[in-house]
């Protein structure tokens, strides 16, 4: 037997699922997160994963990973030592950076730039030059370059950047530089911009190289502990990979050294995963919201592909590196409520109780209200559910937390927890409407798929205030993110900068440097193990008008160039353009950027078997349950998730259990399980 292994770090919990790749079968766990040390909870989770479902370790091969190393090094600002090498004259090229403030038109006022990843003391200029069409204009001075290695050596840098101007056309200078800092400061890394961004625009491709050395030493450390042990514990063949922002999968040692491509690898996670089971549904249109602990992430799919944008952000830091376009808000399970004293009007996050306290229903020393709490006031989440298989929510606790909430606002305790919720409810759903609307998207051609612990709890609800149905809760949504990481394919991409119109270039042209650029990027699978014949590969071209800022990114192929010209290229960009901001413009169109992306085959895991036929009613009910909703009480069947079969219809009100997740299905509405396993919800009056 062979097995796969998803793992998802989150704020809170981590996530694990394990799957027979023959059969399908899945098994699931979670454990609390250990945010000073990941891997701790990782290895914690695959000693109960395989402890409670029986499975021999040794049988994993694979092990793929969600992880927020990366991530959590920026946000905390204890990333490397970074040493920055630019050409001569551009020393300050961090510090010039783009004239854009947050906050709005008086954000000038309060914002306070972050300290650079690369310091100015730390910066060293290169006697070069080339040219913007990769020409040497000025030769390479290697003696000056290496006693300034020198400097950087003795001033403590622990990575080192490269980053000289036109290097994205030309990168004959940086890779010298990179071979005298292999002599002059042996075991420092050394991240080249020309490997990393091989594209245009200094200051991005500048700062896009600092933050990979920045995160590199942390995350290289992080991978290879985490492979020594996994080897140590399950197999010395097991393989390590590691999920990409953008939704695919990077070999431990291509996620080691370009770690900026995986800021945002938790994430992407869940997306992948909703994108596994909707397809299969066929549901190729898809909001996700994926309610954690700590915030809600949600993204688009279209066309079973999601959205993908060029640039990924955390904190105050932008980087261009691609990532699936998840926008976040600081709402989950476990936001704080708190009514301040100057107003008493009722607030929900962005703080969190997070996994330590945690919610007081969780009863590990957390006494303020969160939205658990709430739920758990509400009835929603039965006292009778075991979270992650292990302990039990306190109905209690949860009340005296949300009494005083209610006290400090003069309703009643019932009053209160149903405006926790609403305001959480309000809360995703502004960052849906984000994501569709404010992107041009009708969010009535869409389904909702609601996953994350939390997440079913508030997918009915969502699916009213969107008016988005059926509202989708997979198998096991509390550990969505895992099944995406486990079921994702390794991916890699390659691109050129042009920046030329298009009325100037030949389509013929254009197709021979698409098909050389894959040509690249297969060459890079293949030195992964991944055979030319078994890759698949897409291309992309970045269009703009002459002189706007703005680009837009297509899907194209060479073929179809050569068959139709470039004139389908500028439409295509127009029709999108048109889409997004409501009109297009007469002016001439330029051609940026070039990309092939080369996907390993999907992995060959069957689908599980759905039990056949309905069951008879009551078969699934376990209990009965209060709960509170629309200022008025309902009785609610409670249903044992695994006791429900293919076909059976769940009328609300009604709450589904299961090991990693709770879903409340509303009065008025009514579930349906279909063939994969999900829960589809919708409207009993069949008004969509």
């Amino acid at each position: 037997m062979s097995f796969r292994l998803g793992v998802d770090v989150g704020g809170t919990f981590t996530d694990l699922l394990l799957i027979d790749e023959k059969s399908g079968e899945t098994y699931t766990a979670k454990v609390p997160s250990t945010p000073r040390d990941p891997s701790i909870a990782v290895l914690d989770g695959i000693e109960k994963v395989c402890r409670t479902s029986g499975v021999d370790p040794a049988q994993i091969h694979s092990v793929l990973h969600g992880t927020t190393v990366a991530t959590n090094a920026i946000l905390t600002r204890r990333g490397a030592r970074v040493g920055l090498v630019t050409t001569a004259g551009y020393k300050q090229v961090l510090h010039i950076a783009r004239s854009f403030v947050p906050g709005g038109l008086g954000g000038w006022v309060t914002f306070n730039k972050g300290e650079l990843l690369a310091p100015l003391e730390l910066t060293v200029e290169a006697d070069e030059r080339i040219d913007a069409q990769g020409g040497i204009v000025r030769p390479l001075d290697v003696a000056a370059v290496r006693e300034r290695l020198a400097f950087l050596r003795d001033a403590g840098i622990e990575a080192l950047t490269v980053s000289l101007i036109n290097a994205y056309v030309n990168g004959d200078h940086e890779r010298r530089i990179g071979e005298i800092a292999a002599e002059v400061m042996p075991g420092i890394p050394v991240s080249l911009s020309s490997e990393v961004v091989p594209e245009m625009q200094e200051y991005e491709r500048t700062e896009t190289t600092v933050v990979n050395s920045y995160v590199r030493p942390e995350v290289a450390t992080y991978i290879q502990h985490l492979q020594d042990e996994l080897q140590r514990r399950l197999n010395p063949a097991v393989r390590l990979a590691i999920l990409r922002s953008d939704g695919g999968l990077a070999t431990s040692r291509s996620a080691a050294m370009a770690p900026v491509n995986m800021l945002l690898s938790g994430p992407a996670g869940g997306v992948a995963g909703a994108i596994w089971f909707c397809s299969r549904a066929g549901f190729p249109r898809v909001l996700t919201c994926d309610v954690g602990g700590t915030s809600t992430d949600v993204a688009l799919i279209d066309g079973n592909h999601a959205r993908i944008r060029r640039e990924t952000r955390v904190g105050d830091i932008a980087v261009r590196a691609p990532s699936v376009d998840v926008r976040t808000v600081g709402a989950g399970g476990g936001s704080i409520a708190f009514v301040p004293e100057l107003t008493r009007a009722l607030r929900v996050g962005p703080e969190s109780a997070g996994a330590v306290p945690g919610p007081a229903a969780y009863d590990r020393g957390g006494d303020r209200a969160t939205v658990t709490d709430a739920n758990v006031v509400l009835g929603y989440l039965p006292v009778q559910q075991r979270l992650g298989g292990d302990f039990q929510v306190r109905r209690d606790l949860a009340e005296a937390a949300v009494r005083a909430v209610a006290d400090a606002m003069g309703v009643s305790l019932m009053e209160a927890a149903e405006g926790i919720v609403r305001i959480a409810n309000e809360r995703m759903y502004g960052a849906l409407r984000l994501i569709s609307v404010e992107q041009g998207y009708d969010p009535r051609d869409f389904a909702l798929c609601a996953f994350g612990g939390a997440g079913p709890l508030h997918g009915n609800a969502l699916g009213l205030l969107m008016n988005a149905w059926p509202v989708i809760v997979p198998p096991g949504p509390g550990v969505l993110c895992a099944y995406g990481d486990a079921t994702t394919r390794i991916k890699d991409e390659a691109s050129r900068s042009l920046v030329r119109r298009v009325v100037d270039m030949d389509g013929e042209d254009v197709a021979q440097m698409l098909e050389q650029l894959a040509q690249a990027v297969s060459e890079s699978l293949v030195a992964q193990n991944i055979p030319a014949r078994d890759q698949q590969v897409e291309w992309q071209a970045d269009v703009r008008y002459q002189g706007q800022a703005l680009l837009l990114t297509l899907d194209v192929n060479p073929a179809s160039i050569r068959a139709d010209g470039l004139s389908a290229l500028t439409a295509a960009f127009d029709a999108e353009h048109e889409r997004q901001f409501t009109f297009a413009l007469n002016e001439a169109h330029e051609l940026v950027n070039l990309r092939a992306i080369a996907r390993a085959p999907s992995p060959a895991i069957n689908d599980r078997a759905a039990a056949a036929g309905a069951a008879h009613d009551g078969d699934s009910v376990v209990g009965r349950q209060a709960i509170h909703y629309g200022g008025a009480d309902h009785e609610a069947d409670v249903h044992d998730r695994a006791r429900l079969r293919t076909g059976q219809v769940v009328p609300g009100p009604a709450i589904v259990m299961e090991m990693d997740s709770t879903t409340l299905i509303l009065p008025g509405h009514a579930a349906t399980v279909d063939l994969v396993g999900n829960l589809l919800i919708r409207p009993v009056d069949g008004k969509e």
